[in-house]
């Protein structure tokens, strides 16, 4: 079934260069945006807007901004330690068929990019709903733009996402444990 889908999408690559360059795009360069988005977004989104001290507000949302990135690369670390051990081929070293669009050297299970982005996307969301949900859109937008470059199986994927989703409420039940019962 694994197989069944991810040939599924990525029938969709090395159809036409544009789309070829739109996969290559949502699975290189837009992960980087994201990154940016999410730092700008907490940094400068309306309460510190409209706060009169907007300062003091910035300093207060220190944890805010430490939490979610520290989610995101809380989950990336622990997918990269667990390629250690569970040594997973990529798509294009399983099947002789497959051209991926580009050209990890590491192994595939979990997919990193997913794990990552869907924790950071599920930290957001706990702070703020509204936003969190395109965050959340971004992540699956990249585990599919990396289904269709050929680079990951869609196990790759929903691992990383299960993995990313389990570490962002770690750390959140972590934090309300130690800060909010003080």
């Amino acid at each position: 079934m694994d197989n069944q889908i991810f040939f599924i999408f990525y029938n969709l690559a090395h159809q036409y260069l544009f789309l070829d360059k739109l996969i290559v795009f949502f699975a290189q360069i837009f992960p980087y945006i994201v990154i940016i988005l999410a730092g700008i977004f907490l940094l400068l989104h309306h309460e510190v807007f409209y706060s009169k001290n907007p300062i003091r507000e910035l300093i207060q949302k220190w944890q805010e901004i430490v939490l979610v990135f520290l989610s995101g690369i809380s989950a990336w670390c622990i997918a990269a330690i667990l390629k250690i051990f569970i040594h997973t081929a990529r798509p294009f070293n399983f099947f002789t068929n497959v051209v991926p669009l580009m050209h990890p050297t590491d192994y595939s299970f979990p997919s990193g990019h997913s794990t990552f982005f869907i924790a950071l996307a599920l930290a957001i969301f706990f702070y703020h709903k509204k936003i969190g949900y395109y965050f959340i859109f971004f992540a699956i937008l990249i585990g599919l733009a990396r289904i269709m470059a050929g680079v990951h199986f869609p196990i790759d994927i929903l691992g990383g996402y299960i993995i990313g989703i389990l570490t962002a409420y770690f750390i959140k039940f972590l934090y309300q444990r130690i800060y909010i019962k003080r």
